[in-house]
């Protein structure tokens, strides 16, 4: 059979034989999904996407936290067209550049809002955040290398972090099931807690002064490593895949204040949170903190192409660039340049429409109100949101915040509900969180905690039914 041309003509169970059969997917127990038979999504428009039975789904987490100008964007598919049928490809490699490249370039150094004495105007392509946080080490490394100080090789991340899934990035994340297969970390790097208040706060103690202790965890690793050993501190300025962490007001100050004592460089690792889903271009300007590296990705082009990327900082880059003669480092698809006119085009878009400043304003506004009030459900122990991302956490008690046996698996539960009703929500654990597009209307939110409310409901009645509560 030529699946290539008869491929819209197939039938769901047809489709999922031959995914079975051939398509090894991301973060997936194959076994299982040969049971189940997986979900063909083929089409969106605006917040929905729609399977191949046709099913319509809100889509509230952008694709994977990427699609923040929705999609339909036709001005985003004429962008890659005109530069394919110009310029398909070219490598960076050789002394040679591209004009997409160099206008990205260009327009993300003027977009990255300079804070104290650090600015950014030197701008290291990818194909996405694992790659850019696998340059972020190479980086990392060789500047301490032109400075004199090759000892300094330990890089400090959290544990539940997110950071890839490349060797490097799944390292430098702390997730502790990537860590159990393939011999991970690799050497040097090592991660300390996260700030999760509803997790690790004591009682009586309040979320600031939980912020500050949480944020002394690093200075006790650069103590017990030994401060002319660390290299650098790398983190999510929210935590995205470990469930939308978010850290008390506290906390981005004081870590400020260490890595300034120690003399360690600062990377902010904002694949998820920047490019407006903080409110902001860049998420480091939203919680007042000085990074030296802004790893990027997935929002540049609203996921429509793979691009990502590392923003520079001047007290890196003017090392590398003035004392260090070749980078050996670099990948082939580097500045693509239809991945940066796509990129251009969305930027557009994402500046016509204020996507940020409707994030940062009343709309962002709505959204935490609607959200919030998510609290009152009796299953809900609590929520929380930050621009267009937010979760809740699903507990046994509500007045003595029992959390569920992890074998109950209450958050799939709580997932299985939403997408049988026509919303997508990720479920980390028993905490359940979103990361809708910016382009979300009064409508949509309302309709939005309209599906989430239902799919608490449901999910209060299934749990019954179990004897779970």
């Amino acid at each position: 059979m030529n699946t290539h041309s008869t491929a819209e003509q197939l039938s769901t169970r047809e489709i999922q034989a031959l995914d079975s059969a051939h398509f090894i997917h991301p973060f997936t127990d194959h076994g299982d999904l040969a049971t189940r038979g997986a979900r063909v999504i083929t089409r969106s428009d605006g917040i929905y996407i729609w399977d191949s039975e046709g099913e319509k789904l809100l889509d509230a987490m952008s694709g994977l936290w990427c699609v923040n100008a929705g999609y339909g964007r036709k001005a985003l598919a004429e962008a890659a067209y005109e530069q394919m049928m110009t310029l398909p490809f070219y490598n960076s490699f050789f002394q040679t550049t591209n004009v997409p490249a160099v206008k990205l370039a260009t327009r993300l150094a003027a977009l990255a809002p300079k804070v104290g004495d650090r600015s950014f105007e030197h701008v290291f392509f990818s194909s996405s955040g694992s790659e850019s946080n696998d340059s972020n080490v190479r980086m990392v490394r060789r500047y301490w290398d032109l400075l004199g100080q090759p000892q300094r090789k330990v890089i400090i991340s959290r544990h539940n972090a997110y950071h890839g899934s490349t060797m490097a990035g799944a390292s430098l994340g702390g997730m502790s099931g990537m860590h159990a297969q393939g011999d991970l970390p690799i050497p040097n790097i090592t991660h300390i807690g996260q700030p999760y208040f509803f997790e690790d706060g004591q009682p009586g103690e309040s979320a600031d002064a939980f912020g500050l202790r949480a944020a002394g965890w690093l200075e006790d690793k650069i103590l017990e490593v030994g401060p002319d050993k660390v290299a650098a501190f790398i983190a999510e300025p929210i935590q995205g895949a470990g469930g939308v962490i978010i850290p008390p007001a506290t906390y981005w100050p004081e870590i400020q204040r260490i890595v300034d004592k120690y003399g360690i460089l600062l990377i902010s690792d904002e694949v998820i949170c920047a490019f407006g889903r903080l409110g902001h271009w860049f998420a480091y300007e939203r919680f007042g903190y000085k990074p030296d590296l802004v790893t990027f990705a997935k929002a540049v082009t609203s996921g429509y192409i793979p691009l990502g990327g590392v923003m520079v900082g001047n007290r890196v880059a003017k090392v590398l660039i003035e004392q260090g003669g070749e980078f050996n480092h670099g990948y082939t698809y580097s500045g693509h340049p239809v991945a940066c006119a796509v990129a251009l085009a969305n930027l557009d878009i994402m500046e016509a429409e204020q996507l940020p400043q409707r994030v940062r304003g009343e709309m962002g506004d709505y959204f935490a109100k609607r959200f919030l009030a998510l609290k009152d459900h009796p299953l809900v122990g609590d929520a929380e949101t930050c621009g267009f991302v937010a979760g809740l956490v699903l507990v046994k008690n509500k007045q003595t915040k029992q959390r569920f046996n992890p074998d109950d698996a209450v958050g799939m539960i709580c997932r299985g509900h939403c997408f049988r009703n026509g919303l997508i929500m990720r479920a980390v654990g028993d905490r359940m969180i979103i990361a809708p597009p910016l382009t979300m209307t009064h409508a949509d939110i309302d309709e939005l905690l309209r599906l989430i409310h239902q799919a608490l409901d449901l999910t209060q009645a299934d749990l019954h039914q179990k004897g779970l509560i």
